[in-house]
């Protein structure tokens, strides 16, 4: 039992006995599918994990920050076999090609800072060998080596996240947590839950407490399938039910994870984030983020500048015959004026200095 029963959530498989640069596919878990069955989809071309970012089958920031690295490299690899004279011609032909692919997929969600992040990350190292004068197959190499590293930094970030959030927490915690920002929003471990699972092998947590999370059920489908594969006690309730819990003295804090975080410490995160801040305030429960730096954006000064995702109305309500007008974003920003702490991988912030976590980044 305990976190390591968990599967990878995105992994680069090579197909070629190598790194994958004669061949490759991203491998991911069909969150779609679960609570009722752990499934995984070889995705094998661009267009194939577009479509996994935007059903949802992947999902997540940190996730999607390594989809956005990882969908770089597949399209490299496609883009070498057929555009690139298998490799021989020069990074700067390979660079071309994948610019309007890299612009495509650093689209195809816009809240979650992290899915264009993961995608410049890549892209530089592709003109940075570009720059060299290397080769396609060199510059490209060099690329799915960067994605990799990501995907353990991932890692690494999140354990680190969880060690600086279990701290605050006291022992016996009952934690509320909201959406999933466990171990299947990122490659491995989780960032909020990430609080719960370090916590939870120090011995200092005595339960979760899981928002079920309307429209989609994350919470529900999810965290509770996480949590419980995890062997860590939890309790499913609906999002409505979050203040008499509190109320009831029942919760100690509140973690959740973002989606982005604006410089001066506004969060966005799944939507009702902001309702559940507002409730925890109000009860006197400290309401903490947590989440890696690369989810920090320096280049927006508040949440207002923040573009929310609106979603099709059938994730609300989908009845034959019956379509009333529906209001549904994804996501909503929790004012910084309403979070006790940002727990990233270099310690926790006061909101206001959260950009101080991105020095020497």
């Amino acid at each position: 039992m305990g976190v390591e029963a968990l599967p990878r959530t995105i992994e680069w498989v090579p197909l070629d006995g190598a790194d994958g640069v004669g061949g490759a596919m991203v491998r991911l878990v069909e969150q779609r599918a679960l609570p009722a069955r752990l499934e995984f989809w070889g995705v094998r071309s661009l267009d194939e994990l577009i479509e996994a970012i935007q059903c949802l089958a992947v999902r997540g920031a940190p996730a999607l920050g390594l989809a956005g690295a990882y969908g770089v490299c597949l399209a490299g690899v496609i883009a070498l076999r057929d555009a690139c004279s298998g490799g021989e011609a020069a990074a700067s032909s390979l660079v071309a090609a994948l610019e309007p692919q890299a612009r495509r997929l650093a689209a195809a969600r816009p809240t979650a800072v992290n899915l264009v992040w993961g995608v410049r990350q890549v892209m530089k190292v592709l003109r940075t060998a570009s720059h060299r004068g290397d080769t396609a197959r060199a510059a490209l190499r060099a690329a799915i080596a960067r994605a990799e590293g990501l995907a353990r930094e991932d890692e690494e970030a999140n354990r680190a996240i969880g060690a600086h959030g279990a701290a605050l927490l006291p022992q016996g915690a009952r934690v509320l947590t909201h959406c999933n920002a466990g171990s299947l929003a990122c490659g491995f471990y989780g960032t909020a839950l990430g609080v719960v699972y370090a916590a939870f092998e120090q011995g200092k947590l005595a339960h979760v407490y899981a928002d079920e999370t309307r429209p989609v059920g994350q919470g529900a489908r999810l965290t509770m399938w996480e949590l419980s594969r995890a062997g860590v006690p939890c309790t499913l309730q609906c999002d409505n039910m979050a203040a008499s819990l509190m109320a009831a003295g029942q919760v100690d804090a509140v973690v959740v994870g973002a989606d982005r975080i604006a410089a001066n410490g506004d969060v966005a995160n799944k939507v009702g984030t902001y309702p559940l801040a507002i409730a925890a305030a109000y009860h006197g429960v400290p309401f903490y983020v947590a989440a890696p730096t690369s989810t920090i954006d320096a280049s927006l000064a508040d949440g207002a500048g923040i573009p929310i995702e609106h979603r099709d109305a059938r994730e609300v309500i989908d009845v034959d015959g019956f379509a009333p007008d529906v209001f549904n974003p994804a996501f909503d920003v929790t004012p910084a004026a309403l979070i006790a702490g940002v727990v990233t991988e270099r310690g926790v912030f006061q909101p206001a200095e959260v950009v101080r976590a991105l020095e020497g980044r």
